[in-house]
């Protein structure tokens, strides 16, 4: 009787994978990058970074981490033979500079991150239906986001066929 019951639970077990198997592979998206990584996007992204008062911006913060980036050479540099008075006026200064192009820093990350969202939900119906082909063709049964899942190996992910896909459906347009 043990016996038994024990070879269908073997069998149980040999014919799991099999049911599995049969529901569909598992796969992982990054829709995000799969948009932001898209020609389209590219070209939206560039046309961004091309205008005048984010350049100007661009620049600024350029020049503001080229002058942190002094700043602190100096500190290190003169920090011990410097009095109490000068390390807390130099600290400030450090602080100040730190200070302003964390503000630039920020305006050109909203501005690039205004553009990605926008991105996103334009785009959002081309790839609802990019996921659909290919769910249907790569036969998926399970589709993750990949900010969902803890770990996935390279081979889950079809967040470059779906690039991919998107570039091929704005050329067609």
């Amino acid at each position: 009787m043990m016996k038994k019951f024990l070879a269908m639970v073997a069998l149980g077990l040999a014919m799991a994978p099999l049911g599995a198997f049969a529901q569909g592979k598992v796969a992982v998206v990054d829709l995000q990058a799969a948009i932001l990584q898209s020609d389209a996007a590219q070209q939206r992204l560039d046309s961004v970074r091309s205008e005048e008062g984010y350049k100007a911006d661009k620049d600024e913060f350029d020049r503001l981490r080229e002058e942190l980036d002094k700043l602190v050479r100096e500190f290190q540099k003169d920090a011990a033979v410097m009095s109490q008075e000068q390390q807390i006026a130099a600290r400030k200064r450090l602080a100040s500079k730190q200070a302003d192009l964390e503000h630039v820093g920020g305006k050109l990350q909203q501005a690039e991150q205004a553009t990605g969202q926008a991105l996103l939900q334009e785009m959002s119906p081309m790839v609802q239906e990019v996921l659909s082909e290919l769910i249907t063709t790569e036969g998926i049964g399970l589709l993750l986001q990949r900010t969902s899942v803890i770990h996935a190996d390279p081979g889950y992910s079809i967040t470059a066929k779906v690039t991919d896909k998107l570039n091929q459906l704005s050329a067609a347009n």
